[in-house]
């Protein structure tokens, strides 16, 4: 009996010593690594001025050069793209940014000796796409205010358009991310990453509507262009930063809202397929 007592009085400790040992989830390790990624990140004073002046400084070129009103609408073309360039401001700070940065952190070791710690690869994305998220909304904000005072950008009104500007940012956030990131796995080192990001981007931003209008392009450049995220992101922002009216400009003549979501939805599932399938840790592994 005694020894039976001894038995069941251990248990409860065993238990107790098995919670406490227990690592900590994968959302609560990307979620201690933001700060930390904050500060390598701000910690980079080069990287930071041309992350968020880039964007707006050629916002501010182009909308000079397309200053004309739109036909039968006090709209400047110069404001359909400063719409749109939000669409580049999620770009740089997500896809190129974390495409070189990564593959840089790779090159050095870093991910290599991140790899005996508890983290995981998908506490190291979650981490990452945070700070992005971050650094996305200082962006955001940045050309909001260009878009407003310079180009006459009107902010949402209703709760519904917030709400659209709200899911459009955190999808394009998402999906923009995870593709940044199964990139860098296909580049060497850091300046292989700044060619086979930077490259693509710059297409993308004539084909998606953020450096000239769509209502420019041919055909075939807006076939293209309808089969990445970007030009559904800048549509997604122009549908709540342009006054109703402007969507007759639109190639489809509507927003599109449903088909931007389901777009985006699906760049930001296969983008997290093709991340946990290929990610490595070291140029080795």
């Amino acid at each position: 009996m005694a020894a039976e007592r001894a038995d069941n009085s251990t248990q409860p400790r065993h238990r107790a010593d098995a919670a406490e040992s227990a690592l900590p989830s994968p959302l609560r390790i990307g979620l201690s690594r933001v700060v930390p990624e904050l500060k390598m990140f701000y910690r980079r004073p080069e990287q930071l001025a041309l992350t968020f002046s880039m964007p707006a400084v050629i916002c501010i070129l182009l909308g000079s050069i397309f200053s004309a009103k739109l036909p039968n609408s006090e709209t400047s073309t110069g404001a359909v793209i400063a719409a749109s360039m939000l669409a580049y401001g999620i770009l740089s700070t997500s896809f190129i940014n974390l495409g070189i940065s990564i593959a840089a952190d790779r090159e050095s070791g870093a991910l290599r000796r991140l790899r005996g710690t508890p983290a995981t690869a998908s506490s190291y994305f979650i981490g990452k796409v945070a700070l992005v998220a971050i650094a996305s909304l200082a962006e955001a904000v940045i050309l909001l205010l260009v878009g407003v005072f310079v180009f006459k950008l009107r902010l949402p009104t209703g709760v519904f358009e917030w709400f659209t500007l709200g899911w459009v940012f955190v999808l394009g956030i998402t999906s923009c991310s995870l593709l940044g990131i199964f990139v860098s796995n296909l580049a060497s080192n850091a300046v292989s990453a700044a060619v086979i990001t930077n490259g693509p981007a710059v297409g993308l931003q004539f084909l998606s509507g953020t450096y000239v209008p769509l209502m420019v392009l041919p055909m075939w450049m807006l076939t293209i262009g309808s089969i990445f995220p970007v030009k559904w992101m800048a549509q997604g922002f122009r549908s709540v930063l342009l006054p109703p009216e402007m969507v007759v400009f639109e190639p489809a003549g509507t927003w599109e809202h449903g088909r931007i979501f389901l777009v985006l939805t699906a760049w930001s599932v296969l983008g997290l397929i093709c991340c946990l399938r290929v990610f490595r840790w070291s140029d080795k592994t």
